[in-house]
């Protein structure tokens, strides 16, 4: 296989994808690729360029000394607990908005913590939460995070998405203020939090997340901002339509489609995915909105 041919690229990109939002088995995978790419070897090559690598520098190291970090956890309602990785800034003029940061179907992982720091650096308090806690927090092995995260209970996911909204907007250092966050999986969460959460949740953004059923735009009382990309035919179908519904029902959002890039541009992890003039300009919107709508 070429690796420089669009076509093909685009096909070897859906067929990850196909495997990764449709729960197919590794070994349909790599049947699938090496017919593309010529050779099982190959195919791994391609399949390792299009996955994200959890071995991938970071934008913001951990030990950034302009931030606060710590991974932990609070009790739920229920007597449950969530954990997660918590991000601030270390020196913070004023009180400060909170973020939720959503992860994708993997659970939480470098990249979300990194996503987490960005946030910080950006001026807010962030909260990235595992919502594999209940199982034991987010394993090692994708494969296996991906199997959990489709066996979740969805309601009560979003109802313990809500508690942690409710518990951001009461902390004491905080002004009060909670927007969410979140990609892919995480990005269709944002959209039914922000049904879910109603006035407690100020702000939503949510990159190329499969959206809710346009019956229930009406309901929303959240400004939001949905970043979609041009090549995500399997998005598309669900997100045209919410569009559509949230500008007939007259509802405060943003959308905004990144024409020629695929699911996932965001992750800077996953090298074929990965567009950085897409996402530069998708963070710069995200941070001017949230801090339009989460600034004292």
């Amino acid at each position: 296989m070429d690796r420089n041919d669009p076509g093909l690229r685009d096909a070897a990109v859906r067929l990850y994808d196909d495997y990764t939002h449709e729960h197919r088995d590794r070994r349909t995978l790599l049947r699938q690729m090496t017919a593309l790419a010529g050779s099982a070897a190959a195919a791994e090559a391609l399949i390792l360029g299009i996955a994200a690598s959890p071995a991938a520098a970071a934008q913001v190291d951990p030990a950034d000394k302009r931030l606060t970090t710590r991974k932990g956890g609070f009790k739920l309602a229920d007597g449950s607990s969530i954990t997660g990785y918590f991000a601030a800034p270390r020196k913070a003029s004023g009180k400060l908005g909170a973020v939720m940061v959503i992860h994708e179907n993997r659970g939480l992982q470098p990249h979300i913590e990194d996503v987490a720091r960005r946030v910080a650096l950006a001026g807010f308090f962030a909260f990235a939460p595992d919502f594999l806690s209940s199982a034991g927090g987010t394993p090692a092995d994708e494969d296996k995070a991906r199997e959990l995260i489709g066996a979740l209970d969805y309601d009560a996911t979003i109802a313990t998405a809500v508690v942690v909204v409710k518990r951001l907007g009461h902390r004491a250092n905080g002004n009060g203020k909670v927007g969410t966050i979140g990609f892919c999986w995480g990005g269709a969460l944002v959209d039914r939090v922000a049904l879910a959460a109603g006035p407690a949740l100020a702000a939503g953004v949510s990159y190329y997340g499969p959206a809710p059923d346009p019956a229930e735009a009406a309901k929303l009382q959240v400004p939001l901002l949905l970043h979609y990309a041009g090549k995500d035919m399997r998005v598309a179908q669900t997100a045209e339509p919410w569009v559509a519904a949230l500008r007939a029902a007259g509802k405060p959002f943003e959308a905004f489609t990144y024409p020629g890039v695929d699911h996932a541009f965001n992750n800077d992890t996953a090298a074929e995915r990965y567009n950085k003039q897409a996402a530069d300009l998708a963070w710069q919107r995200t941070t001017a909105f949230l801090h339009q709508h989460l600034d004292a």
